[in-house]
């Protein structure tokens, strides 16, 4: 199996246990070995009291997008350790895309860099994800 086709089928049998994503409308856009891509579009309930995207929302894309990414290999993955900066605000009917990268992965330990984005390309917010590799897989290969 080509790594491609082995993040596909680790994403698709992530996603239909994954009621969180979903549920907040998230989208799964790409996948490969050590990077994905979701989208939201924010809606009237992502939004907090003072009309904009709530961070625990953008935080959510973000991690999402990073349990992809790290999962892309069918090996169990969680976070260990992670961390966002919000650079500018989202509001109602943004579409954020969150995009995450691999950066290092040594042994049962890697670290993501997660972008997120609006639809005029402006960074919403950066995040940074430490993932840990634990017993079991996704899918039997």
């Amino acid at each position: 199996m080509i790594p491609k086709e082995r993040a596909e089928k680790a994403a698709s049998a992530m996603w239909m246990g994954d009621q969180a994503s979903q549920s907040l409308g998230m989208s799964l856009d790409h996948i490969d070995e050590g990077t994905a891509t979701l989208s939201l579009t924010v809606s009237e309930h992502h939004t907090n009291g003072h009309g904009n995207c709530h961070g625990g929302i953008i935080f959510a894309l973000a991690d999402s997008a990073f349990a992809f990414a790290c999962n892309s290999r069918n090996q169990a993955t969680v976070a260990q350790h992670n961390s966002i900066t919000y650079v500018a605000p989202a509001k109602q009917g943004d579409q954020l895309t969150a995009t995450a990268t691999e950066i290092s992965l040594t042994g049962r330990s890697g670290i993501y860099d997660v972008r997120v984005t609006n639809d005029q390309g402006a960074v919403v917010a950066e995040f940074r994800g430490h993932s840990r590799t634990i017993r079991g897989t996704l899918f039997d290969e």
